[in-house]
């Protein structure tokens, strides 16, 4: 099984690039499955959940032609309406392919998605919003089945400001009949990039990015070219890197728009955060402030940033807390920052932080995608070795790590590589 091998500690120092947002490109693949006409899109990041849509799309009748970061869609094929637990299995992100298959074939079959244990996400919002549109949804042998022969624009209010369900059923709402208003959506950057995508394809959605959304249903959409937005998740990362070894990192395209709840705590705690039109840049203090945070929906601090800021707050002088107000089980990766010498007390979904710690460098496993990226932070500021196990997790979700963490100064190595990476 693929592992990180990294020595500690290090200051990392230089330039890299953001690549695009994998949350973004998840929901665009899955909007081709709306119009038989090629769509190309430009700056997909090469991970694993980018594939696994591929190859499920590939199950619909899509052609998925992929060059580096570009992936050109051939126009979907009428010919394949369920999505297979095999693929599903992994990846939360395909319950996607929902509303666009329902939209444009009548029906759908989807298996329950899986993905990363970091608590419940239930996907009541989404088949809420397919009755709302007036599908006939049903749950039966760990699948979702809907069908509808056009759906119906109408007034759906989602009870939580999910990204995904928002997504999806604005999705399912372009080819709707009449006019769709959402109440409550969730906001986050990647709703407003999907909604750029659509429209270039023909819809008509505006409000994207607030918590009304409207969409006037078409009868048609056609092809276009994308670009993806920078995964500010990933840039928010590596700002992280760059503050907890005391660094210099600029992020080429990061987005300072897309993360201003993580540059304000960045800056309370001492770190220096500059945008400007070549992208972000953070450098670190050597003396740390603790600060609390609380995640919340987007424009709160983003909860997929929580467990690598709590490895930040090991170095702080101090005590921090960290409430994960998303998730009920989101701090997974704090036994195994305690393995490397963090002092960490959990109650519930509260956690308290004294620092700094001496971290020393030992044995870790990855529990989930952003815990993995959380234990390579605390492994550059280690001392000695670090291996971080189970990294599949961090392939999911991150762009040649390694590589942009060797270009800072980083000695870090993948071990046991697979053939099929």
């Amino acid at each position: 099984m693929e592992k990180f091998q990294i020595k500690g500690p290090v200051r990392l120092e230089g330039t890299i690039e953001a690549s695009g947002a994998k949350n973004a490109a998840l929901p665009a693949l899955a909007a081709t499955l709306l119009t038989a006409d090629q769509v190309t899109l430009t700056r997909v990041p090469q991970v694993r959940d980018i594939r696994t849509m591929c190859k499920l799309l590939g199950e619909l009748g899509s052609g998925c032609d992929t060059c580096g970061n570009e992936v050109v869609l051939a126009g979907a094929e009428d010919n394949g309406v369920q999505a297979p637990y095999d693929l599903v299995k992994t990846m939360r992100a395909s319950i996607l392919v929902l509303g666009p298959l329902l939209a444009r074939r009548g029906q759908a079959r989807v298996s329950l998605p899986g993905g990363c244990a970091i608590g419940s996400r239930p996907i009541d919002e989404h088949l809420r919003g397919m009755r709302a549109l007036g599908a006939e949804v049903t749950l039966e042998e760990g699948y979702v089945t809907a069908k509808a022969d056009r759906l119906v624009g109408g007034r759906f209010r989602f009870q939580v400001p999910s990204v995904t369900g928002t997504e999806n059923v604005m999705m399912a709402a372009t080819l709707a009949e009449g006019t769709t208003r959402l109440v409550n959506c969730a906001r986050e950057a990647e709703i407003v990039d999907l909604a750029e995508l659509l429209n270039a394809m023909g819809a008509k959605i505006e409000g994207a990015g607030t918590e009304i959304i409207e969409i006037e249903g078409v009868d048609a959409l056609h092809g276009c070219e994308h670009d993806v937005i920078p995964d500010r998740i990933e840039v928010g990362t590596y700002l992280l890197a760059a503050a907890i070894t005391g660094g210099d990192v600029t992020v080429r395209a990061g987005r300072a728009e897309d993360l201003q709840a993580l540059i304000a705590a960045l800056e309370e705690t001492g770190a220096r955060v500059e945008a400007s039109d070549e992208g972000v840049r953070c450098v670190g203090n050597g003396e740390i402030r603790p600060t609390p945070i609380r995640p919340a929906p987007h424009p709160g601090f983003p909860t997929d940033l929580q467990a690598q800021f709590m490895a930040y707050m090991t170095q702080a002088d101090g005590t921090a807390t960290i409430h994960e107000a998303v998730f009920e089980n989101r701090f997974q990766h704090v036994p195994e920052l305690r393995r490397m010498g963090a002092d960490i007390q959990t109650d519930g979904r509260l956690a308290v932080i004294e620092g700094p710690s001496e971290l020393t460098g030992t044995g870790v496993m990855a529990t989930d995608l952003r815990a993995s990226a959380c234990l390579v932070l605390a492994g550059l500021v280690a001392e000695g070795t670090t291996m971080v196990d189970r990294i599949y997790h961090l392939d999911r979700g991150y762009e040649a790590m390694e590589s942009k963490l060797q270009s800072l100064g980083a000695q870090v190595e993948r071990l046991d590589r697979p053939a099929d990476l």
